[in-house]
């Protein structure tokens, strides 16, 4: 798949707002028919457009109200190192998040728990143990002000053809 075109925008966007509609309902509000509605949502999954379908849960309602922001340096930055480091990351099902940064921490995380206390073990039975880790600065999220999942995508801008200029 190229390019998306202003079906397909409209169709990721419904998906994000809501990914259980039926086919028929996305394709009312795409205005398409069922079957090529269908099959763009098809090629999309099979592009990777599309990741897959999940729930939206909420941290609070299932016992998780701490939310921790941070930031890791890495002793050294050999391949193998870097590896080890973000395969254990990802085998942490406490850590939610992870970026690879620029600037002072070498990657950011984002470390949901039930409480402080959780998140004092979290620090010494996994971050600290994190392949290379050599220093871990923890921010105590006070409150969510903006938490979204839906990217930001825009329908593709229309090309319009230059018009000569006259000479005078």
């Amino acid at each position: 798949m190229e390019s998306l075109d202003r079906h397909d925008v409209v169709l990721l966007t419904e998906l994000q707002r809501d990914s259980r509609q039926t086919v028929q309902q996305l394709a009312e509000r795409v205005g398409l028919s069922s079957t090529p509605c269908w099959k763009r949502v098809k090629e999309m999954e099979s592009a990777g457009i599309i990741r897959g379908y999940t729930a939206l849960v909420d941290r609070e309602k299932v016992g998780l109200s701490l939310c921790v922001i941070a930031e890791l340096n890495l002793t050294r930055h050999s391949e193998d190192e870097v590896r080890r480091f973000e395969k254990a990351v990802a085998d942490a099902p406490q850590i939610v998040s992870c970026y690879s940064t620029t600037g002072q921490a070498d990657y950011v995380i984002k470390v949901l728990v039930r409480d402080i206390k959780d998140y004092e073990q979290f620090l010494h039975e996994t971050a600290f143990k994190l392949p290379g880790v050599t220093h871990v600065r923890s921010s105590v999220v006070l409150k969510e002000v903006k938490s979204e999942l839906r990217l930001p995508i825009e329908a593709p801008r229309k090309v319009t053809e230059a018009k000569p200029k006259r000479r005078r």
